[in-house]
């Protein structure tokens, strides 16, 4: 192929100091993605992919959004058109995603993983997706080695207290030389007004061997799959929550509403929000007498588009951002923990940029001095896993913290070739600081902000994870 692409070693990188930073600081660092939606199954019978469609446009609702707005017909992006055309479809689209990141990502991974150095479009397709698919076809771009290609260390995945962790058991028995652990996601058990929550309760009841009738028996049998979760290597939660709630409550009405709910008996939003504060802050004082970190996700507004999330589900690209108030709820829920001395290590990811200074000053209100950066800004994700996203997030959290005590990016994936989002996310990381170093607003001392750099790209993730 002849070598047209954009993805140079300057890639965002704007002056010498981002470069110097970057090449001799970040670009060799190794990689704890410390929350991800990979497939432990495909990881642990160490999958290999029949073509590039299969690893890179399918399950992809960044790409299907883009693909609906050019005009492509669903046909070719979540329905029965074959998989070369899919990709067909998806050449075409590339090139006027530009200024979107998926155009980013795209040469990105088309470089890292496959050596391909031109630029996608419909002139290429044929000759991108044979190339690319005969390699996905050897044994060296398995999931196992996809993973290990990237320099990552440490990948964890996210699962609910109903799972078995038969993949994760596998592969912690294997000589895969990746730690790839897991987290703890508790929604379903927690969105008591969801339309098949009793199903969900017959289905914890099963795994766990308690028969769940009493919010009592639900905290027993979900205390038990946190144990079995920890024996399988688990130090995490994660939480995927439009907001935190903190609606007070006495232990009779959490009673009186789950078995309200158990009766299949509709219940208020006030009940709701009660009954997800109880349990939050039971399941919360467990991740702390557990030593975990929890993770708070705020701020989807999930399924909007009731047509299409009818014809085709959830996770299909109908989502957006919501404007929900997050910071008085928020701090409320918080205090009552640290009240209690239970507050575990605390991630919070924000969607609404409007929001991004509100959780930025949030955390500094719960940092007792006692664990570095216990309370974390989370890295912009989902719609804010770009360029403008991630400058925002660090600034917010450089003016309002300290930008030294950030344990850095995730890819929050369903994609095996979502890796280069790390390399994204250090590229503009470095180039945020080589510009400031090449303004004269921060030291041109590399040992320093170097220094810095390799520990938000690495080691604060290291030390605070303690995989």
């Amino acid at each position: 192929m002849v070598k047209t692409s954009f993805i140079t070693d300057k890639f965002l990188l704007q002056n010498k100091f981002a470069e110097e930073l970057y090449h001799n600081y970040a670009a060799d660092m190794p990689i704890i993605d410390y929350h991800c939606h990979l497939s432990p199954a495909e990881i642990a019978n160490d999958h290999t992919f029949e073509n590039l469609t299969k690893v890179w446009i399918d399950g992809d609702h960044y790409k299907w959004r883009a693909m609906r707005t050019f005009g492509i017909d669903e046909k070719f992006i979540t329905g029965n058109a074959s998989d070369r055309e899919k990709f067909g479809q998806w050449s075409k689209t590339v090139p006027y995603t530009l200024r979107n990141p998926l155009y980013h990502w795209t040469h990105l991974e088309l470089k890292r993983y496959f050596d391909i150095d031109v630029l996608l479009n419909e002139n290429t397709a044929n000759e991108v997706y044979q190339e690319a698919s005969h390699k996905l076809g050897t044994p060296e771009f398995s999931c196992q080695q996809l993973i290990k290609r990237m320099n990552v260390e440490v990948v964890c995945t996210t699962e609910d207290p109903t799972d078995s962790l038969e993949h994760h058991e596998k592969l912690g028995m294997s000589d895969f030389p990746v730690i790839i652990s897991t987290a703890f996601r508790p929604d379903r058990a927690i969105l008591i007004s969801k339309p098949d929550y009793l199903g969900y309760i017959d289905s914890l009841s099963e795994v766990s061997g308690v028969s769940v009738d009493s919010f009592k028996s639900l905290c027993d049998a979900l205390s038990l799959r946190l144990d079995y979760f920890e024996e399988n290597g688990c130090k995490l939660s994660d939480h995927g929550l439009s907001y935190v709630p903190n609606k007070a409550y006495t232990d009779q009405e959490i009673e009186a509403i789950f078995q309200k709910r158990r009766e299949n008996k509709s219940i208020t939003v006030e009940e709701g929000e009660k009954f997800q504060t109880a349990l939050l802050l039971f399941l919360c004082e467990q991740y702390h007498n557990r030593n975990w970190v929890q993770q708070f996700h705020l701020g989807a507004l999930r399924n909007n588009n009731a047509r299409m999330n009818r014809l085709l589900g959830p996770d299909t690209g109908w989502d957006s951002i919501g404007d929900y108030k997050q910071a008085e709820s928020l701090s409320g829920f918080l205090n009552a923990l640290d009240t209690r001395d239970v507050l575990a290590k605390t991630i919070l990811y924000n969607l609404n940029p409007a929001d991004n200074e509100v959780l930025a000053t949030m955390i500094g209100n719960f940092n007792d001095g006692r664990i570095k950066g216990k309370m974390q800004f989370g890295s912009g994700w989902w719609f804010l896993d770009q360029k403008d996203g991630m400058t925002k997030q660090l600034n917010a959290l450089s003016n309002m913290g300290l930008i030294s005590c950030f344990i850095g990016m995730l890819t929050d994936s369903r994609s095996f070739l979502s890796y280069p989002r790390h390399e994204y996310f250090r590229r503009v990381l470095c180039n945020l600081f080589g510009e400031e170093m090449e303004k004269g607003e921060i030291p041109q001392d590399f040992e320093l902000v170097g220094g810095v750099v390799q520990d938000i790209c690495y080691r604060n993730a290291k030390e605070y994870f303690n995989f």
